[in-house]
């Protein structure tokens, strides 16, 4: 009888571990095809679509759910001299009762002549405004009835760029923006910064930028560095309700650590208001 069990526990185990390695074998086999198909997609510039998911929580948004959709594809199969162009696709839903969409598009033009890129973004979300100025920041209190409003968000913000150069890049900055304040609370409603700009939610705005980029990758940089300068002014000649300019300068460093894929990124940015 034990004999009988003894053996019966064997050929137990011994199926259990084929089938474990029948698994193993076939799910092997599948990674290995996903990335035969992967690699021919790639050598071939054709359209990759890899879903993204995944919660994500804010002190503004609290607990969000996203989702969407990271898209690679060349602008011309034929030129060998841009990379693939990417533009990832983003929607979300929080439990504060914000929603939003939006987009970045990096992409790659004419033997990497002309770069576009491009901001293009919504929000819809519950939000707080303390007021203008430092004292006003520190002091006002946040609560339903003192700072609580609902902002709603959209931004078109493109940018055109010709490499005159090797790395050495300059355009045109592009940017239409728009924030409207609604279900204000009782202290922001009677704040005299947002009475008097309330009802001017449009900013539409045209600068020029100067980039220097040697990134191995724009879109995922394991080396190389970025430099970028620009000023854009903000003007009702171009459709917006205000008048103002902003200059932005930004540096970036990489640095590969023993191999690829190993990377420390630094990052200095500044950004000036004049109205």
């Amino acid at each position: 009888m034990r004999i009988s069990i003894f053996v019966f526990l064997c050929a137990i185990i011994l199926s259990n571990s084929a089938h474990l390695s029948a698994q193993r074998f076939l799910s092997k086999e599948w990674a290995d095809s996903i990335k035969v198909k992967k690699e021919r997609k790639e050598a071939n510039g054709s359209l990759m679509v890899m879903p993204l998911a995944g919660p994500a929580y804010t002190p503004e948004l609290k607990l969000s759910f996203a989702g969407g959709v990271m898209t690679s594809f060349m602008t011309n199969k034929k030129d060998s001299l841009i990379q693939r162009s990417s533009a990832p696709i983003m929607l979300g839903l929080s439990t504060s009762g914000a929603y939003f969409i939006g987009t970045k598009l990096t992409s790659f033009w004419l033997q990497d002549k002309i770069r576009i890129y491009g901001d293009f973004n919504f929000k819809h979300m519950p939000d707080n405004y303390w007021g203008v100025g430092y004292d006003e920041g520190r002091y006002t209190e946040k609560s339903d009835s003192t700072t609580a409003y609902t902002r709603t968000w959209w931004q078109i913000n493109p940018r055109i760029l010709w490499q005159f150069k090797p790395n050495y890049f300059a355009g045109l900055v592009i940017d239409y923006n728009y924030t409207q304040g609604s279900e204000a609370s009782k202290g922001v409603a009677e704040d005299p910064y947002y009475q008097q700009d309330k009802d001017r939610p449009l900013n539409g705005g045209f600068g020029l930028i100067f980039q220097f980029d040697s990134r191995d990758v724009p879109v995922n940089a394991w080396s190389g560095m970025f430099a970028e300068f620009s000023a854009t002014s903000y003007n009702t000649a171009f459709g917006g309700d205000n008048n103002y300019e902003i200059i932005i300068a930004d540096f970036r460093k990489y640095w590969t650590i023993k191999k690829q894929g190993r990377t420390i990124a630094t990052q200095l940015k500044g950004q000036g208001n004049c109205f």
